[in-house]
């Protein structure tokens, strides 16, 4: 009986390769593209990313500080602190070789440091924006120091984590801080500049309280979709067209592969920081008019005087342009610059 089935699972792996052989080959080059892209829908692309060599410096609870030492010989003497967003993998700022802000900036002689907030358990519902910034970044900024040995350090924000570091630098003027540069960095939240998440934010539609009590943290998935609402046909239908053609037109895949990766790959938002987040930045926007208190420290942005970068991006739709502009009206800098990408 064993080997009656022995020999017809080899009679059937024949077959299969008798009929495979028979299909012509432009077909058979087709369907195994078909079935290729078929896999990256249904399980998401695997690549690697966040490639550039790194060490661990410093760890709190599941933050994690790295250093990015640079390439050639240390041209620069202050290091950059990168900060990212609560709810995305810091990784998009090293996404792959060649496709790397890290890896440029290390290969032109910066010190680069990245803080990866981790990602939160159900145990961190209650970690706010004044943990974030008072128990984790400010901490990070000395670690920096100590660890390059620099007597300043440069603050590099991107979205939610530009405005993260935007509150920092405010609390904290007297730190030995050279530079602060904002990426595409929300400060600014009134109704008429934030787009389509001003509107789903209203407290007429949404109750952060609710979703929190429901969730704890707020689900990944949640916040994905909400993204990719903003710009639907772009994000579930140009995502995959444009995988298709480069399955099919044998175009070069891998970098479509780390972001389409990335994009997926988000982190729950802690309960506490997300209803500061709704209530307070977008329902609110306390932030500009100078109400936002963490601990009891008010946050006055005109504390800021150290040099600025500002820069956003004209076509942005999760941080539309007025959302990100008027920061550098706010800030007391002298030296201080608006860039817009188009």
């Amino acid at each position: 009986m064993g080997s009656r089935g022995r020999r017809s699972d080899d009679e059937r792996r024949r077959l299969e390769v008798e009929r495979r052989d028979a299909v012509p080959p432009e077909i058979q080059d087709t369907l195994e593209k078909c079935a290729e892209g078929t896999r990256l829908m249904s399980e998401g692309p695997r690549t690697p990313t966040g490639q550039t060599p790194k060490k661990l410096v410093w760890a709190k609870n599941k933050a994690r500080l790295y250093r990015y030492e640079p390439h050639a010989e240390k041209k620069h003497p202050v290091p950059i602190l990168m900060v990212y967003a609560l709810i995305n993998r810091p990784y998009v700022l090293d996404l792959m070789p060649g496709n790397s802000l890290v890896e440029y900036l290390t290969g032109q002689g910066f010190d680069v440091y990245l803080l990866d907030w981790g990602v939160p358990g159900d145990e961190d519902e209650d970690l706010s924006f004044d943990d974030y910034v008072l128990d984790y970044l400010r901490p990070a900024t000395r670690k920096v120091l100590r660890a390059s040995g620099a007597e300043q350090y440069t603050l590099f924000g991107y979205c939610m984590g530009g405005t993260m570091a935007a509150m920092h630098a405010a609390l904290f003027p007297g730190e030995p801080l050279a530079n602060l540069i904002l990426l595409t960095t929300p400060i600014d939240f009134a109704s008429e500049k934030t787009g389509l998440l001003g509107l789903w934010t209203d407290e007429k539609h949404l109750d952060p309280d609710l979703l929190v009590e429901s969730f704890g943290n707020v689900p990944n998935e949640i916040i994905e979709h909400a993204m990719q609402m903003l710009k639907p046909v772009t994000n579930y239908v140009g995502t995959y067209a444009t995988m298709w053609e480069c399955l099919l037109e044998e175009k070069p895949m891998e970098t479509w592969k780390a972001m389409n990766k990335w994009i997926s790959d988000g982190t729950p938002f802690p309960g506490a920081a997300f209803k500061q987040w709704i209530r307070d930045f977008y329902q609110q926007n306390k932030l500009v008019k100078g109400e936002i208190q963490l601990r009891e420290h008010r946050v006055d942005l005109s504390e800021i005087t150290c040099p600025l970068l500002n820069i956003a991006g004209e076509r942005d739709h999760i941080c539309p342009l007025p959302q990100a502009e008027l920061t550098t009206d706010l800030v007391s800098s002298e030296d201080k610059e608006l860039r817009v990408s188009r």
